[in-house]
C-alpha cells in the first residue's frame, strides 16, 4: 500500500535533503547506558548486542547502516524514544562494527539476512519476549526487508511487524546515486571506513589474495564492492552481489506488516530504490515516501528533546501497524 501523505512537514533548513542527512550526526548529542551481549555464531564468529532495557515484554530489534553501530546517532535516537514508549531495545551491531574486528575474512553485507536469522533465533532462546520488532536503516533496513520476504515462511512468531527507513533497494541504482560528483563528501567518508576495515582484514588473513594497493585505489562502491565485498563474500562481482541482494525483488513475498519510511530528495538513493509499483497493491508492505527528509534524517526541527518525527513514526507504526 502506497501511504497518499506523510505528516513530515520540515522547517527551514530541513527543506533540503543534504543538511537532513548531515544534521543528526554532527549536531545530536545523545547517550544511551546499553548492556552488551556477545553472541557466537554457528560458523565460529560473534556479533555484540546492546540491550536498553525498561523491563518490557516488547522487544525493537535496531539494525545499523553501512558502517554505523550501536553507538550510531539515529540508532540511539530510536533506542531513547523505544525505551519513553514502554519498549526494549536490543541495538544490533553487525559482524566488526562493535569496535572489534571479527574473526573471519567476510563480516556482513546488505544481504546477509542468515545473521539477522540468527539473531532472532538467539533473542528467542535466551529472552522471553512477547512481542519482537524489527527497524533497520539504509543498509540494515535493506537487510531486513530482503529478510521478510526471504524467509516468509520460517520467520519467529513473536514477530510482529517491521519499519525499514532510507532504503537502498535497488544497490546497483543506489551506488550510482552516491557516486555522483556532488555526493563526494559522502562517497570518500564511506570510503575511509572500509578502507581502513578492509587493510585490517589483510593483516588478519595475509593469503586471502586482497592486495593492499588495490584497496587503496577503490574510488568508488563498484570499485570495493568488486574488489572486497564481492570476493570475500562468495559473488563473483559488485553487479553479482548487488543483484542477489537488493531488496526490491524480495518485497512481493513480504507477509508481515512493514513500513518503508523514505524520502525522494534522498542523495543515496536513485528513483529505482522507491519501490512504488511493488508497494502499490501489497497487502502488508506499506510505503511512505515524503518529499523531504534527507538519508536516516527527517528532523522536524533543531534540538535533541523535540525532533523526533521519525522516531516517533516508528514507533507508532510498530505498536499499531497497517494491515
Amino acid at each position: 500500500m502506497i501511504l497518499s501523505s506523510s505528516t513530515y512537514r520540515p522547517l527551514l533548513p530541513f527543506q533540503s535533503g543534504h543538511f537532513n542527512t548531515i544534521y543528526r550526526t554532527l549536531f545530536h548529542s545523545l547517550e544511551i547506558c546499553y548492556e552488551r551481549e556477545r553472541m557466537e555464531t554457528a560458523d565460529g564468529d560473534f556479533m555484540d548486542l546492546d540491550f536498553s532495557r525498561v523491563g518490557s515484554v516488547k522487544l525493537v530489534v535496531l539494525i545499523h547502516g553501512l558502517e554505523g553501530s550501536s553507538q550510531s546517532k539515529y540508532i540511539l535516537a530510536q533506542a531513547r524514544i523505544c525505551n519513553e514508549s514502554g519498549m526494549d531495545v536490543a541495538a544490533v551491531n553487525l559482524r566488526g562494527c562493535s569496535g572489534e574486528p571479527n574473526r573471519l575474512l567476510s563480516s556482513y553485507h546488505s544481504g546477509k539476512t542468515e545473521d539477522l536469522s540468527e539473531i532472532l533465533s538467539y533473542l528467542h532462546a535466551r529472552h522471553a519476549y512477547r512481542d519482537v520488532y524489527l527497524v533497520g536503516y539504509s543498509l540494515g533496513g535493506n537487510l531486513l526487508l530482503k529478510y521478510l520476504g526471504e524467509e516468509r515462511d520460517a520467520l519467529p512468531s513473536e514477530l510482529r511487524a517491521a519499519v525499514a527507513i532510507s532504503v537502498p533497494c535497488d544497490l546497483k541504482g543506489s551506488a550510482e546515486a552516491i557516486g555522483k560528483f556532488w555526493n563526494m563528501v559522502y562517497m570518500q567518508r564511506f570510503l575511509i571506513s572500509l578502507r581502513k576495515k578492509s587493510l585490517e582484514k589483510l593483516q588478519q588473513f595475509p593469503d586471502s589474495g586482497l592486495k593492499k594497493e588495490d584497496l587503496l585505489r577503490a574510488r568508488n562502491f563498484h570499485e570495493f564492492d568488486d574488489l572486497f565485498t564481492a570476493p570475500v563474500n562468495g559473488f563473483r562481482n559488485a553487479l553479482d552481489y548487488w543483484e542477489q541482494n537488493s531488496c526490491l525483488q524480495f518485497l512481493a513475498g513480504i507477509r508481515t506488516p512493514s513500513l518503508l519510511v523514505t524520502a525522494t530528495d534522498d542523495p543515496f538513493l536513485s528513483a529505482s530504490c522507491i519501490p512504488y509499483g511493488e508497494a502499490r497493491s501489497h497487502k502488508h508492505f506499506h510505503l511512505e515516501a515524503s518529499k523531504n527528509g534527507g538519508h536516516v534524517g527527517f528532523n522536524a526541527n533543531f534540538g535533541t528533546g523535540s525532533g523526533f518525527w521519525l522516531e516517533q513514526r516508528v514507533v507508532d507504526f510498530l505498536l499499531e501497524p497497517i494491515g
